[in-house]
């Protein structure tokens, strides 16, 4: 496993639409753990593989909740329900925060690193972390959403 560098904010590598995974080779494990090990080392609980400078629709998301240790392959959002209004924070755009409306429950597909597709129903962080990171998989940052900024420190 490897850190990684997170690309920041002026990288145009975040604006670009990330392709579809047709095979999960060792190539592709090897992005999700030092994505993994990228993630907490930079005190994340989601990142995207754009984020990382690949672009693969691969995201690993860890709200630190049991069960919610996930790797997402071609993840797509099948289910929203409710709203929620939270300040949210990018590890790609360090120091800015502001508040986002996401869904409150948002059911996604995908596959997990073995290939095998589920469905994974998430509320709360779980929810706002599946459209954040899947945002990032069509070039959308959460700076593009954000309808008030507040400090870093308060998210």
């Amino acid at each position: 496993m490897a850190l990684r560098n997170i690309r920041t904010e002026e990288d145009p590598i975040l604006r670009k639409k990330s392709r579809q995974v047709e095979e999960i080779d060792r190539r592709v494990q090897t992005l999700i753990d030092d994505m993994f090990e990228t993630m907490y080392d930079a005190g994340g609980v989601g990142l995207a593989a754009v984020q990382v400078g690949v672009l693969k629709q691969v995201i690993v998301i860890d709200t630190e909740q049991p069960g919610e240790k996930l790797v997402l392959i071609n993840p797509e959002i099948i289910d929203t329900q409710g709203e929620q209004f939270t300040p949210e924070g990018c590890l790609s755009i360090p120091g800015k925060a502001g508040y986002v409306r996401r869904p409150e429950t948002v059911t996604v597909r995908a596959m997990d690193r073995n290939g095998t597709v589920y469905e994974k129903t998430g509320t709360g962080l779980l929810a706002k972390a599946f459209c954040h990171e899947i945002d990032h998989l069509s070039g959308v940052l959460f700076t593009d959403k954000v309808e008030r900024y507040e400090e870093e420190e308060e998210v």
